[in-house]
């Protein structure tokens, strides 16, 4: 049964993506040669934990969002099309960053190979999932890494003290993200044209949901993981990883009202325009235009 008119979660045309949006790929090259510490993120054992979790799932990651987009590229209109092909370039180029990075990191003493099975395993549980589900899962997790890329651009609090060249390597990965963030929205928008809005937003939200619990699961175990690692155990590291994420610098508290957003009547990832923060990246904006987040 089709939902009513007023509970139209997503347009059946093609969402509000910026006409004058252009992707670029900038095919950048970090972490190559620097001397890090093992705690490379300002001397801090839980932050540099959290986030060489994150990167240790994303070589395997972004070839999953790769072929779960590119699986539904057949018909989509001219502009689809070329944003597919851009966002494809660009993930090509973070898994080669992130695979320098995991190794830096495993130079520095960590063992990874726990996590990036933990993620083989999961994709190898989805192969015969219908690949439609897969697209929705890649689209709530496009969601994910735009929200949180957009954290580290807005707020340099998270970045701050980074060794060498990897704070220049996450806001690099950051601004794409923000920058292709609507190519996985639109082409499920374009793959579910015949379904009903209902069911649109359904298998969306359902997924979210889904991801989400797993998201904030694994990435915890996994960030305890390489604690561990450290001789970091018991609860005071577990306390030390909530603050971290919750309350300073806060990464999942501050997505809170995005993560909300994907479940409202007319989302798409581009009701919020946040290009400024690319250019503020690429240098085109002075730093006193944009405050770290409080």
């Amino acid at each position: 049964m089709n939902a009513p008119a007023s509970f139209d979660l997503e347009a059946t045309k093609k969402g509000p993506t910026p006409a004058d949006l252009e992707i670029t790929v900038r095919d950048e090259r970090f972490a190559r040669g620097i001397e890090a510490r093992r705690w490379w993120l300002n001397g801090d054992p839980v932050a540099t934990a959290w986030m060489n979790a994150l990167s240790a799932t994303f070589p395997r990651g972004e070839a999953f969002f790769i072929e779960s987009v590119k699986a539904f590229r057949d018909g989509a209109d001219p502009k689809l099309t070329a944003e597919i092909r851009a966002f494809v370039r660009q993930e090509i180029n973070h898994t080669r960053e992130h695979v320098a990075f995991n190794r830096m990191a495993a130079d520095a003493g960590y063992d990874i190979d726990a996590i990036d099975k933990r993620v083989e395993a999961l994709l190898a549980e989805l192969k015969d999932r219908p690949v439609i589900l897969n697209l929705a899962a890649t689209m709530a997790l496009e969601h994910f890494t735009a929200m949180l890329g957009h954290e580290l651009l807005k707020n340099p609090k998270y970045l701050e003290g980074a060794d060498g060249d990897l704070g220049e390597l996450w806001k690099w990965h950051s601004a794409e993200e923000i920058e292709h963030k609507g190519v996985a929205y639109d082409t499920w928008l374009h793959a579910t044209r015949d379904w009903s809005r209902f069911k649109r937003w359904k298998v969306k939200s359902l997924m979210m949901m889904l991801v989400t619990v797993r998201f904030i699961k694994h990435r915890s175990e996994d960030t305890m993981d390489l604690l561990r690692q450290d001789g970091l155990t018991g609860w005071k590291w577990r306390l030390a990883l909530a603050k971290y994420l919750l309350v300073s610098p806060g990464f999942l508290r501050r997505i809170v009202p995005g993560w909300l957003a994907y479940f409202m009547p007319g989302f798409h990832p581009w009701n919020e325009d946040d290009r400024e923060l690319i250019q503020l990246y690429e240098g085109d904006f002075e730093d006193a235009l944009l405050q770290p987040a409080e």
